[in-house]
């Protein structure tokens, strides 16, 4: 299968998973509107780039003149497409292994840096609060075994300048 036979064929499919007229478009939309993809699915962000190349790509040999799948494409270009869409047909694609992984965490809420609530990741509030006491525990220890050595070397001098 040629190149734009292999982008039509995932571009179908893409359509038809996210119901969305704008296809692969709307898949490659959906990886960057997708809160840290990257951090839970190896290889997200060089799906990414493949994704918006080929968009590109294809968009070259459609609309621009003297572009076309000879001169535009290699045969691992059109391999990558297919494969691409089997991983999708096998739930394997990085939509699919990223809702896995989200799905596998509930007790972690999948939060944003940014501070909306429904996207990225964030620690737990009970977790920051504990943290912060066993380091102040710490903190306190290491002052009292301090003001205890400076009291001993204290008594010591004063026990030699007497004797």
């Amino acid at each position: 299968m040629g190149f734009i036979d292999s982008y039509k064929r995932l571009e179908k499919l893409c359509g038809e998973i996210l119901n969305d007229e704008r296809k692969v478009s709307a898949y490659i939309d959906e990886m960057k509107n997708t809160p840290r993809g990257s951090y839970l699915v190896t290889g997200w962000d060089a799906d990414l780039k493949k994704l918006k190349h080929y968009r590109w790509v294809r968009n070259q040999i459609v609309h621009e003149p003297g572009c076309t799948e000879e001169n535009m494409c290699r045969p691992e270009d059109a391999l990558w497409l297919d494969n691409f869409y089997s991983r999708i047909m096998n739930q394997s694609d990085p939509l699919a292994l990223y809702y896995k992984a989200a799905a596998s965490y509930p007790q972690q809420k999948i939060r944003s840096n940014y501070g909306d609530t429904s996207k990225g990741y964030t620690l737990n509030q009970k977790d920051i609060s504990q943290r912060g006491k066993e380091t102040l525990g710490r903190l306190a220890c290491a002052l009292a075994a301090f003001f205890i050595i400076i009291i001993l070397i204290l008594i010591i001098s004063q026990v030699y300048l007497f004797s």
